[in-house]
Formats: C-alpha cells, sequence, structure tokens
C-alpha cells in the first residue's frame, strides 16, 4: 500500500481562448479506469458539438493505467501532451478532458501541443494539488484524572487530533504517520506513566495542499 502521493483535490474547471479557439479544462480524481472514462463521457455528452474531447489520465500506485486520446486532433498533438503534464507534476489518480471549440485559425502541430500543455496546466492549478499521507489513526484510552495534561500535551504536538470522545473512560483520537506509530505509543506512555491503553484504530490518508 502507498504511502505518500500526489494527486488532485477534487473537481476543477478553466478555460483558456487562444488564436480564437476556446479551450475548456474539466480535471477530477479518478481512483479506477472505470471513474475515469464515466467522467469523460459525461464531458463528451456535455460538449456533443464540440471539436474535440481530447482526454488523458494515470491510475494506480505504480502508475499502471495511462492513457490519452486526440479525438481527431492530429496524433500526439492533444492527449500525449496533456498526459505528459499530469505526469510531469507527479499526479496519480487523475483524469483530464480538454473540449476544444475550433476558431477558425489552425495552431499546427507544435501550437496544438503548447495549447492543451497549457490547458492542461491551468485546469490542474484550479483543481488544487494535494499530497495524500498514510496515517494510522490511534485510539488512547485514558481515566479522566489524564484528559487535560494529555489533551494539551497533543494539541501542541504534531499529532493531529480527531476528536474525543467521552465514556466511561475517555477515548482521545489521533493520527500518527504510518512509520511513526512506536514513537508515539512511546511518547503517550511518558507523559502518562503508562497509565494509557493504546490501540492502533485504521489506516486513513490524510490530505495536505500542496503550494
Amino acid at each position: 500500500m502507498r504511502k505518500d502521493y500526489h494527486t488532485i483535490q477534487g473537481y476543477g474547471e478553466s478555460e483558456i481562448v487562444i488564436q480564437k479557439s476556446r479551450f475548456i479544462t474539466y480535471v477530477n480524481r479518478a481512483e479506477t479506469e472505470e471513474q475515469a472514462q464515466e467522467f469523460i463521457n459525461n464531458i463528451k455528452a456535455k460538449h456533443k458539438s464540440a471539436n474535440h474531447n481530447c482526454s488523458a489520465y494515470i491510475i494506480g500506485e505504480h502508475d499502471n493505467i495511462q492513457k490519452a486520446n486526440d479525438d481527431g486532433e492530429p496524433s500526439g498533438t492533444a492527449g500525449v501532451p496533456m498526459l505528459e503534464v499530469l505526469k510531469k507534476q507527479g499526479l496519480q489518480d487523475t483524469v483530464v478532458v480538454v473540449t476544444r471549440y475550433f476558431g477558425g485559425i489552425k495552431l499546427g502541430g507544435g501550437g496544438l501541443i503548447r495549447a492543451y500543455g497549457k490547458a492542461t496546466t491551468e485546469g490542474i492549478d484550479v483543481a488544487k494539488v494535494v499530497e495524500r499521507k498514510l496515517h494510522h489513526l490511534m485510539k488512547v484510552s485514558i481515566d479522566y484524572t489524564w484528559l487535560g495534561k494529555v489533551e494539551n500535551e497533543v494539541r501542541n504536538s504534531v499529532y493531529p487530533l480527531k476528536e474525543i470522545i467521552y465514556a466511561d473512560q475517555v477515548e482521545v483520537l489521533v493520527y500518527t504517520k504510518a512509520d511513526e506509530e512506536e514513537g508515539f505509543i512511546n511518547w503517550v506512555a511518558e507523559i502518562t506513566n503508562g497509565q494509557a491503553k493504546i490501540e492502533i484504530v485504521q489506516k486513513e490518508f490524510l490530505e495536505f495542499t500542496v503550494n
């Protein structure tokens, strides 16, 4: 299971005009090829009258699914440069569609490559790139007498606090990075004089915006 990777925060849409041609970019996260194809088909249905609906996507932990489609543009001038932008930015689980309404002026092979590359980049900027980091959700069970100290220590630490559950004992739910569980357990044991029960609840990805 991958630990850290870059992808799109969510849906994004942008538009640029080059030599009177409109290039409308749609970007979204897709964790399966089926999701990517569904997204592409929805955009095509939305823009049936467009000259081209070019697309590209990268999916999988090892980028094992990569597809590019020129949709009628000269071979290698649309889908491939779009895919290259995704690869250059190190994105995974990302699909992009660029819809073109031809404005009457031919751009040539080089012009098309630059146009589709720029359109893709701008769409990604709107959608925003995030880094997903694998964390373990840890449950710290303590007596109420320890709550004030533990909560204060956690809030001033590098460990993100998810929530505090008030039951027979207090359950403090905290995230640790996937390789920091042992250090966290030792830290909690130290601040509670070994009076805390600590369990790994589950694995989760937390998302952090990439500037």
